[in-house]
């Protein structure tokens, strides 16, 4: 079982920069694939990022490509979120999420353990 916790969330102004981070507890971090979600007032929960075990692959939905960028340090049992560019579309709680086996998914049914969420707010 892992536990994560995310951190880095904040109010900024629409053009600037975020970097999320999100701490897993447990000796088997390098063995999960990881995930980002976001979700917004009275919106479903969506996929935003997700990256393999070893950082080989990544994924991302198509309104931050260019913008957002995943990356893990299996090290330091982390995996991080930097958002640039960011837009008051981006405004949400942002999870996330690992999974057990296999290949990240852009789906939340596919993940297996989630954090408490860190608030993004950006005004215009």
């Amino acid at each position: 079982q892992v536990q994560l916790v995310e951190s880095g969330g904040g109010l900024v102004q629409a053009g600037a920069s975020l970097r999320l981070s999100c701490a897993a507890s447990g000796r088997t971090f390098s063995s999960y694939a990881m995930g980002w979600f976001r979700q917004a007032p009275g919106k479903e929960r969506e996929f935003v990022a997700a990256i393999t075990q070893s950082s080989g692959s990544r994924l991302y939905t198509d309104s931050v490509k260019g913008r957002f960028t995943i990356s893990r340090d299996n090290a330091k049992n982390t995996v991080y979120l930097q958002m640039n560019s960011l837009k008051p579309d981006d405004t949400a709680v942002y999870y996330c999420a690992a999974r057990e086996s296999g290949w990240p998914r852009r789906t939340p049914d596919e993940y297996d353990y989630w954090g408490q969420g860190t608030q993004v707010t950006v005004s215009s």
